[in-house]
């Protein structure tokens, strides 16, 4: 059952905007977000950064390190995500424009947009870590 939903119902049911729009504004502040746990993830560890730059370790351990465990969480959050929204797919089928609840194209289109994003959210403060001076690092508290 094809069921086709006119672009001005989709624009009257979500408020005024148009549906390209929503999704935009979703993702920006979801990166921004992602980017401020990270952020702060990264400064709560300033000491466990620092202490093996300390000891010689090269900046881009350091930069593996914060990447690494970044993307895991964000992996994580992508499986709940994609959990959750198939079991939800019935309930919002109604809200949706034009795409089928159950689509898979789209479902891997947004996990892989969403995985790039939080790639670039994890690499600001990933990188911020790098330059972290260690004598600096072992006294900061």
């Amino acid at each position: 059952m094809d069921i086709r939903v006119p672009f001005r119902a989709c624009v009257r049911q979500l408020g005024g905007l148009p549906p390209g729009h929503v999704w935009r504004l979703a993702l920006v502040l979801a990166a921004i977000g992602l980017y401020g746990v990270v952020a702060y993830h990264v400064t709560l560890r300033t000491r466990e950064i620092g202490i093996p730059m300390a000891i010689g370790a090269q900046p881009a351990d350091s930069l593996r390190m914060v990447l690494r465990q970044g993307l895991a969480l964000t992996l994580l959050g992508v499986g709940i995500g994609l959990a959750a929204s198939v079991g939800l797919a019935r309930g919002i089928a109604r809200l949706l424009c034009g795409v089928s609840p159950t689509d898979p194209p789209t479902y891997l289109a947004v996990s892989l947009l969403w995985l790039a994003v939080a790639s670039a959210a994890c690499y600001l403060p990933a990188r911020r870590a790098t330059r972290v001076d260690p004598t600096v690092a072992l006294r900061y508290e």
